[in-house]
């Protein structure tokens, strides 16, 4: 508006009171003529002038530090140089061929003159000098200081090489003093080369005219732009006339009138000068009050006070009668040429009940907010009813108690009795309410607990003392509680898909305002979410329990007795609940034992029921007496079949097994044979009986259910005490670790020769898993053992059946050695006939093997692949009862194949005869 203005200055005054009403009458004045002249702008008393030769004198200091920076390091620059170039001038003479060697010439002067005139010369310095260790100069660029003894050179003489500012005779000079070695590292002489002081500065010489004209040339620049600046500044303060000035303050006196905002001008004696029309109707202020102290206005104390102590303040509340004003006070200075403050005033009386109602809703949606985050963290019953108590105390409520059904506590599903509940979670201090685990009973029909049960609605009691039905029921109980203070209840059944699952109980205490309508609906809300999740916490712990059940109900409770290993193990379920890995020990015919560890992906009931198929699985295929391999091989086949998708709807939830890892491994403690087979699952750790510990390099197969390729077995002998460690991938892989190192922890946890295999379980425990593992794992850990030679009675068998006696009477003294003579008659029973069977029936070659343990085995192999079977046979058949009287005999027989035929064995008790049926055997062996 007044930027650019060439009229007069207003040289009018404002009214003695502060104020001045806009006359309609009053126009502008007419135009400055256009020949007027205006006082000199740049008189010594102007702004301009100032502003003008302030500038002036910083653009002068600034230039004069910048030709002084710029001299200083031209200096520093040229002594860097200097240096640099005499130390490279010494070094080289210092270093060149034949240096050192004509120090040891009868006349070194002659030799080195020549070339120190040259290399002064080449190299650009003033000086080099060639000293000998005593200092004196042998040769110079000086011939006159030849035989004079140098100053300071005694460092270089030591073997130091250093430059530095030397100040004496001849002459002043930046020098580079280097020692001159011979062959073995001895110094024989030192080298000085320089550049005299007075000369190192001649580039700097060089430099100041140019320094100086860029400094004149800022210097013109920066006076241009100042007069530029200046000329503006005088053109934007100067030419206003008295009617613009009047016009303009016409126009601020409307503003200040018209806004509606109070605004007081205090004078520093404390005397009002101005009051605007809001202020005098905000303030109540008299007609008089014009020139008047401030404490004599009758304004508030608070108000008063600011105004006479003269404080900064912003938007400070002060009552002033029925209204609450916002009050903002600054000091005038240096706005004005006499000190004083200007006091703002806005009604915010509405503002700040609206503030208040805002404030509480907004108090309110950060208690929903932080319930729905703090609220269901756990999926454990207890704990969030708990949460729900803590997230309502000293927010919504001072106390605040939690009942929950018994069936609900227990993961069950509720009934429909819901008037006996137990006490879950209480929160708050100094009340004297029943404590948690106490049995709450609901059994007067008019209290607001059963009142909001029965509607399914949250009920408000806003004043306890009045609510006679609430202490219908246990009237002491209730003093009591009214004795400490509480006087508001809000009561909300705990609901979800529409069943009861508990109550919880909102109170106030005193100091604390009643509960209103608003309190019932974030309640309300607050038992919602938390319904649903202490539901989401019953339903996963009932599928939980469920899980647990099912997985150790179809893990092995008890290991079988066998005398091949002694067997350790250990199952620790994951943080996140059961899943799929599982372990077996499985007795196998001839004292041999079959170790199994698998893992299926996953957690949960799926992964618990595909563990027991497998397992039972590899149960029925370990009855076959297979090879680990060819079991393997059986196993991947069926999980194919579970694989493939069956016609029908998809239920969604998958039954899928791919991702199953198994190990198979049978011991043979005859020699210490052990065979292993693996289907993508981690090899096991053999620790020697020295303590040793070793991950066999072992054939690996692709995870069960991949189908298409074979299956392949390991074998290794181990000495007798040797331990087997087998277990799933949950032991060594986590988080924070990689499997390389998980499996070196497990070595330097097994790796003590003197451990048992529950001690190996104990140890891998504690020093492998958290406290919450993220993976399942199974364990288990077998020391190996040897049968006795002297147990083991092996005989090769001519093809001839007339060998079967012969075999038959060996047996039986092996059998008095044994102290078994009550076996006798069974055992060569049995032996003749599946001797006669293989000499009979199979082929080349034969073997009988007696093994003697925990019971009595007869093993009977021939090169045939052809199996034996029971049948029954016709009274005209001639044959075929052998097999019944060893079935008759024997506790145990069975057929297994190897690779070069295979072997029919029986398996007798030892301390008891076998006692057959006499009838089946009549009418096996009736004619």
């Amino acid at each position: 508006m007044i930027g650019r203005s060439r009229r007069s200055r207003s040289k009018a005054a404002a009214p003695r009171d502060g104020r001045r009403s806009a006359d309609p009458s009053r126009r502008p004045g007419p135009r400055r003529p256009p020949g007027r002249r205006l006082p000199s702008p740049w008189g010594p008393g102007t702004l301009a002038a100032q502003v003008f030769l302030l500038q002036v004198i910083v653009v002068l200091v600034l230039v004069a530090a910048a030709a002084a920076a710029l001299v200083l390091q031209g200096r520093y620059d040229g002594d860097n140089d200097a240096r640099k170039r005499s130390l490279a001038a010494a070094e080289a003479f210092a270093h060149a061929p034949g240096t050192a060697l004509a120090f040891a010439a009868p006349d070194p002067t002659k030799l080195l003159q020549t070339p120190v005139m040259q290399a002064q010369a080449g190299a650009g310095i003033d000086f080099i000098s060639v000293l000998n260790t005593k200092g004196v100069r042998l040769a110079d660029t000086e011939p006159r200081l030849i035989g004079t003894k140098a100053q300071d050179v005694g460092r270089a003489v030591a073997g130091e090489t250093f430059t530095d500012t030397f100040h004496g005779k001849p002459a002043d000079a930046v020098r580079a003093v280097v020692p001159v070695m011979d062959a073995s590292r001895r110094v024989v002489g030192v080298v000085t080369a320089g550049i005299q002081v007075e000369n190192v500065g001649y580039l700097l010489d060089q430099q100041v005219p140019m320094v100086l004209g860029s400094a004149a040339l800022a210097l013109a620049l920066a006076t241009a732009g100042t007069a530029l600046v200046t000329r503006r500044l005088r053109r934007q303060t100067h030419g206003l006339g008295p009617a613009e000035m009047t016009r303009m303050y016409e126009h601020h006196d409307a503003v200040l009138h018209a806004v509606r905002e109070g605004v007081l001008i205090v004078g520093a004696d404390g005397r009002l000068l101005l009051a605007n029309d809001e202020a005098r109707r905000l303030l109540l202020l008299p007609p008089d009050a014009d020139q008047r102290h401030v404490t004599e206005l009758g304004l508030a104390p608070d108000l008063t006070r600011i105004l006479v102590a003269g404080e900064v303040v912003s938007d400070e509340v002060c009552p002033a009668g029925d209204r609450l004003l916002a009050v903002n006070t600054r000091r005038t200075a240096p706005y004005g040429d006499a000190p004083g403050l200007v006091a703002s005033f806005r009604d915010t009386t509405e503002l700040r009940a609206l503030s208040g109602r805002a404030e509480t809703a907004r108090g309110r949606l950060t208690l929903l907010y932080e319930a729905g985050v703090r609220i269901g963290t756990t999926l454990d019953v207890q704990r969030t009813a708990e949460e729900l108590a803590e997230v309502a105390v000293d927010r919504l409520a001072d106390v605040v108690t939690v009942e929950l059904l018994e069936a609900v506590l227990h993961g069950e599903e509720p009934t429909g009795a819901v008037h006996r509940m137990r006490r879950t979670a209480l929160r708050g201090s100094r009340h004297p309410l029943q404590p948690v685990g106490d049995l709450i009973q609901f059994v007067v029909a008019d209290t607001p607990m059963v009142a909001a049960l029965r509607q399914g609605r949250a009920v408000l009691v806003p004043d306890l003392r009045a609510a006679e039905d609430w202490r219908a029921q246990d009237p002491e109980g209730a003093g009591r509680v009214l004795d400490s203070g509480i006087h508001s209840l809000i009561a909300v059944p705990l609901r979800a898909r529409g069943v009861v699952l508990g109550m919880v109980n909102f109170w106030r205490g005193a100091g604390s305002p009643r509960f209103d309508e608003e309190d019932v609906a974030v309640a309300e809300e607050l038992g919602a979410r938390a319904a649903v999740a202490i539901d989401n916490a019953r339903r996963y712990s009932r599928e939980h329990a469920m899980a647990v059940t099912l997985q150790r109900s179809l893990l092995p409770r008890d290991l079988p007795e066998q005398d091949a290993l002694e067997v350790a193990w250990r199952y620790r379920p994951a943080q996140s609940g059961v899943g799929g890995d599982w372990f077996d020990v499985i007795p196998l015919p001839g004292f041999r034992t079959a170790l199994v560890v698998g893992d299926v992906v996953g957690h949960g009931l799926h992964a618990a029921v595909t563990m027991g198929r497998l397992r039972t699985a590899v149960l029925n295929f370990s009855s076959l007496d297979l090879p680990p391999d060819e079991l393997l091989g059986h196993l991947d086949e069926m999980v194919s079949r579970l694989d493939t998708p069956a016609d029908g709807p998809d239920d969604g939830e998958g039954s899928l097994v791919t991702g199953a890892t198994c190990l198979y491994v049978i011991y043979d403690p005859v020699g210490g044979h052990c065979t292993f087979s693996r289907a993508g699952h981690v090899a096991p750790a053999v620790v020697d009986p020295v303590g040793r510990v070793t991950f066999p390099d072992l054939p690996l197969s692709p995870p069960l259910g991949v189908g298409g390729h074979p299956f392949e077995s390991g074998e290794l002998t181990l000495p007798e005490g040797s331990r087997l460690v087998l277990f799933t991938d949950g032991l060594i892989e986590d988080r924070r670790r990689d499997i390389d190192e998980g499996l070196s922890l497990l070595a330097a946890a097994v790796a003590h020769p003197d451990q048992s295999p529950e001690e190996t379980c104990r140890a891998l425990m504690e020093t492998m898993l958290p406290e919450h593992p993220s993976d399942d794992v199974a364990l288990l850990v077998a020391r190996t053992r040897l049968l006795d030679p002297s147990h083991v009675a092996v005989w090769d068998v001519p093809f001839d059946v007339s060998a079967v006696s012969r075999v038959r009477t060996q047996v039986s003294g092996r059998l008095a050695d044994w102290e078994l003579e009550d076996s006798a008659f069974a055992t060569e029973l049995i032996l003749s006939e599946l001797l006669t069977n293989a000499i009979r029936y199979g082929a080349p070659p034969v073997r009988v093997r007696m093994l003697l343990g925990r019971t009595l085995v007869c093993e009977v192999s021939d090169g045939s692949n052809t199996s034996p079977r029971l049948r029954r046979a016709a009274t005209t058949d001639e044959g075929g009862r052998g097999l019944f009287l060893v079935s008759q005999f024997a506790d145990r027989w069975g057929t297994r194949y190897v690779a070069d035929g295979k072997v029919i064995w029986a398996e007798q008790s030892l301390g008891r005869a076998p006692e057959p049926d006499p009838a089946a055997l009549i009418d096996q062996l009736a004619w």
